[in-house]
């Protein structure tokens, strides 16, 4: 039988949020004698458990309130040796197993009188008590001004300043300015790599791209975004850690039309 708790641990003086999943194991009147079946089910109840995650295993031996408590406390640290003994044989590692306790008896209330066979026997048991670390911490995505230090994949960074003039796909100096401090931050950031888009405005609905006046094309947002991307790779920044491509008008910021003959660097890895 088994059932899960989850709730915080006072552990080593301190309080720590701690997530820790409890499966329980019974025992016959007065035995430690392991039942194969119970057993196994807490083995395959840790296997399948994701090994990532667990940080340590304690194991607490139980009796019921029938006899002495020298005798108890000897019977209930038996029946949790007898399951450290059998999850180290089945290939558990004993170096995450960092408690082997036996608590004695659980006293039942003295005015418990219905059930009292079966509150007794589910005191007879071992308590197997995973623990385990906290999840990952789940990171969104945001939008940034300029090249940050701890960035994750997803991040867009809106090059604020590197706008185009409408049909056109070159970079004038006040642009190439600004992209010389990307360039610097960049390559003070080599980890980063990123995916350089580019961005149109005023075009039709049923036309996603526009025409570059120069090449007389229909591809004006890849243009920009090669335009970009030439730049930094003339300024040192490595071609490994970028690419370029162009997404036309179907990502508008909504600020206006001349904030959408933009170009975007959006984080691929780290």
């Amino acid at each position: 039988m088994k059932f899960l708790k989850y709730l915080p641990l006072l552990f080593f003086g301190f309080i720590q949020a701690q997530e820790e999943i409890v499966h329980s194991i019974y025992f016959e009147f007065d035995k430690f004698a392991l039942n194969e079946k119970e057993v196994n089910a807490a083995i395959d109840f840790i296997k399948q458990t994701d090994s990532t995650r667990i940080e340590s295993i304690q194991i607490f031996g139980y009796t019921d309130d029938v006899g002495k408590d020298a005798y108890n406390f000897k019977l209930s640290t038996k029946r949790a040796t007898a399951i450290q003994d059998r999850f180290i044989e089945s290939g558990i590692k004993s170096k995450i197993i960092v408690t082997i306790e036996g608590k004695g008896r659980i006293l039942i209330d003295d005015d418990i009188v219905e059930n009292l066979p079966e509150k007794r026997s589910k005191n007879r048991r071992v308590d197997v008590v995973v623990n385990l670390k906290p999840l990952p911490k789940i990171e969104l995505p945001g939008f940034y001004t300029s090249i940050q230090k701890n960035h994750i994949v997803g991040d867009h960074i809106y090059l604020e300043g590197v706008l185009f003039e409408r049909g056109s796909s070159k970079l004038d100096f006040k642009v190439k300015t600004i992209l010389d401090k990307v360039a610097k931050l960049l390559q003070k950031y080599k980890n980063l790599k990123f995916e350089v888009q580019g961005h149109v405005c005023c075009t039709p609905p049923y036309q996603k791209e526009a025409i570059d006046m120069d090449t007389k094309k229909r591809q004006l947002s890849t243009n920009r975004a090669q335009s970009v991307y030439k730049y930094l790779l003339f300024k040192k920044v490595s071609k490994d850690r970028m690419s370029f491509k162009g997404y036309g008008n179907t990502v508008p910021l909504g600020k206006g039309t001349q904030y959408d003959r933009r170009v975007e660097l959006v984080i691929t890895s780290i």
